[in-house]
């Protein structure tokens, strides 16, 4: 069954499997001891801190290792904030770090901190002058991912470092998605990442504090890890994590060529295989292994389980998915369609075949699941008959009802009303704010603008052009 999720968490690395079962005999004493197991103990715990700060970038005594790279995230935030709590209170972040960065962020604000959240266009990378002028003499840290987890575009890091650097700024780079690929360029002076996006076990993050970079950790403390990440280092866990970035990062110039290739195929093949997706992210500056593109008239939910069903394992951002309703911070910030969102994130060893078999099933899938709500054909949508319009404007109520209901019903009726003529849609459904005006874009319509609807939720006029 292709496994395309690698974003999420890689399939254990065979260098990090035989790392774990022979440091699981070798690694099991108190590194902090000093009889003969637990020296045994710390030289592997070293090697693998060497190994580590060298795919970093760093020093060895910058770098510990965390439970988790949420808890790698959370510590440099809280660290750097208290570190530099004479300067300011205020942290600047983008609008689409990883969930992990904002809920730190929003912690700091209901403490009585201040948060600024840079926008980002619709590539989904932030603008270096844009993000340099929201710093100041009062902004304590600043928070910018290396690539982004969701659509996998890569962010200027290396630029918004030299600014950072001119302000006086710390960066936090969370490198989750990207250190498995390569180092994180650029004069950042904390960054944090996770074995399970690179292939090595879940439960070991790791964070690198640059020297010099103002830091007090946060709790109590003890004397592991510098006082930076309390308690007993799970040592196998650490040792597999730093021999499969070691290993991943040799494969990482052939391996991510042929992804490439692949993920290329992937973007180019999709919009001509199904009608109306948006292939979403910077088609040049992303990751190898990554592509998300979303689909009108189609559930996320719906279709994520038609393709496990065809035995693909994938990923999405759609509302339709979620627990919360809302779409993901990610495409909201974008700007994109987030209806029917589909992302793919190819692990390792992919074999083309899967790839070309996906290419297979998607349409047939996306076909079925549009039939199943009711969606117009293509070709209707794309050119309604003029001679059919008999009104000028027309309401569509659809309250109460999902993703993507509310768009289906706007694509239905629009040919209904003149060149000119409006169509006004009731929804209260979060992702209607997104998909709305995204169709609009993609149908040659415009969108002219939302108010609060008189019978709840939200009024999202569209006025037709063609």
């Amino acid at each position: 069954m292709p496994y395309f999720d690698a974003a999420s968490a890689a399939p254990l690395h065979p260098v990090a499997r035989q790392a774990l079962l022979a440091s699981l005999d070798e690694g099991w004493a108190d590194p902090a001891r000093l009889y003969r197991e637990g020296r045994r103990a710390r030289l592997l715990l070293d090697a693998a801190r060497e190994a580590a700060a060298e795919a970093v970038g760093c020093r060895p005594d910058e770098l510990v290792f965390t439970p988790s790279g949420t808890r790698a995230v959370h510590a440099g935030i809280s660290g750097s904030l208290a570190g530099r709590r004479r300067v300011g209170n205020r942290i600047v972040v983008s609008a689409v770090e990883h969930s992990s960065v904002l809920h730190a962020a929003e912690s700091h604000a209901a403490a009585g901190g201040t948060v600024t959240e840079v926008p980002v266009g619709r590539s989904g990378a932030v603008d270096t002058g844009v993000f340099a002028a929201a710093l100041d003499s009062g902004t304590a840290l600043a928070c910018l991912q290396s690539a982004n987890h969701e659509v996998g575009t890569e962010q200027p890091v290396a630029e918004v470092a030299e600014a950072c650097r001119a302000a006086g700024v710390p960066l936090l780079v969370d490198a989750a998605q990207s250190l498995g690929w390569g180092p994180v360029e650029g004069g950042w002076s904390l960054l944090a990442a996770s074995a399970h996006k690179w292939g090595g076990p879940a439960g070991v993050g790791l964070l690198a504090v640059r020297k010099g970079v103002r830091f007090a950790p946060q709790g109590p403390s003890d004397e592991r890890e510098s006082g930076r990440s309390p308690g007993f280092e799970n040592l196998p866990a650490i040792v597999a994590a730093a021999a499969s970035l070691r290993a991943v990062r040799a494969e990482a110039a052939a391996e991510g060529a042929r992804l490439r290739g692949l993920v290329d195929r992937i973007r180019a093949r999709v919009p001509e295989l199904v009608p109306d997706v948006e292939v979403v992210g910077d088609p040049v500056r992303r990751l190898p292994h990554l592509v998300t593109f979303s689909c009108l008239y189609v559930d996320g939910e719906t279709l994520l389980h038609e393709l496990d069903r065809e035995g693909f394992s994938v990923s999405s951002g759609s509302s339709c998915t979620s627990s919360t309703l809302t779409p993901s911070h990610v495409l909201r910030a974008m700007g994109v369609l987030s209806e029917g969102n589909v992302r793919v994130s190819l692990p390792a060893g992919t074999a083309e075949e899967d790839v070309d078999r996906f290419l297979d099933v998607l349409p047939g899938v996306v076909a079925g699941v549009r039939e199943r709500f009711g969606a117009p054909p293509p070709a209707s949508a794309s050119a309604p008959a003029a001679d059919t319009a008999d009104s000028a404007s027309l309401v569509v109520d659809a309250l109460g009802r999902r993703c993507p209901i509310p768009v289906i019903e706007l694509a239905k009726v629009i040919g209904d009303v003149p060149v000119g003529g409006t169509v006004t849609v009731l929804a209260d459904d979060a992702a209607a704010r997104l998909d709305i005006p995204a169709w609009c874009e993609m149908r040659g319509q415009e969108y002219v603008g939302e108010s609060p609807s008189p019978r709840g939720g939200v009024a999202y006029v569209v006025r037709r052009l063609t």
